[in-house]
């Protein structure tokens, strides 16, 4: 089976979000990045079908240099071989475009990626890609086995829970518990040095949309406090 994982470099779910250049730009100064915690569970069901079927896994970014080190992570936890795409990702249809680029003469049997990203929670590249190639997209994904060609998947709906099941190929747009998130060991960490990790560039520089600015939530107000014996006044 031919896999490909892409993932996110996101900043970790407990940095502190600041901006700079009149609130135009991310200020990263201090800021960790890591895998997106969906694009996590991604790429550890991904290693577990490996396991059970074999076959290869391909992760790929979209971004700079900076993003290697998050790159290097996702081959120690187990995928074969990395793909960035040296790029900014400025929006969802332009990184769509960039995957599904790499992916459409690649083979793979299944495009695994988290059902959004942590930092703009866009949650539309795994359509945008499945449209792009003309193959099913399914998201959020909560479970996933392989049986033969054919996957069955089950996904959160409103109000409750939907089983389908669809040929390969096929994206997925996953999130948790479809599998347990693995923390590279050792030797893993040592083999991903030498594991092949190619950079190239971009098919198209066209953006679809541009930033006008960031804003932070507004900050959260002062705990009021109510005496124990104003029961009215603390159901109000």
């Amino acid at each position: 089976m031919k896999l490909l994982v892409c993932i996110t470099h996101v900043p970790d779910t407990t940095s502190k979000i600041s901006f700079t250049d009149d609130d135009q730009k991310f200020d990263q100064t201090g800021v960790q990045f890591i895998i997106g915690p969906y694009d996590d569970y991604a790429l550890a069901r991904a290693v577990e079908l490996k396991e059970q079927s074999g076959g290869s896994i391909t992760v790929l970014n979209v971004g700079g240099s900076e993003t290697e080190p998050t790159i290097r992570k996702a081959l120690a936890i187990g995928a074969d071989e990395a793909v960035r795409v040296n790029a900014d990702p400025t929006d969802s249809l332009f990184v769509a475009k960039q995957i599904a680029e790499h992916a459409k003469d690649s083979g793979y049997d299944l495009i695994l990626m988290g059902r959004e990203s942590i930092d703009f929670n866009g949650g539309m590249v795994h359509g945008m890609v499945g449209e792009m190639l003309g193959i099913p997209s399914v998201s959020p994904v909560m479970t996933l086995d392989v049986d033969g060609d054919s996957v069955k998947m089950s996904r959160e709906i409103e109000g409750g829970k939907e089983v389908v099941e669809a040929k390969m190929p096929l994206v997925a747009g996953c999130q948790e518990p479809i599998a347990e998130w693995k923390i590279p060991n050792m030797r893993g960490i040592m083999s991903a040095r030498t594991k092949p990790l190619n950079v190239v560039e971009p098919v198209s520089d066209e953006v679809s949309s541009t930033l006008e600015k960031y804003e932070l939530p507004p900050a959260k107000g002062a705990v009021k406090m109510i005496d124990a014996d104003k029961v009215s006044e603390l159901v109000d």
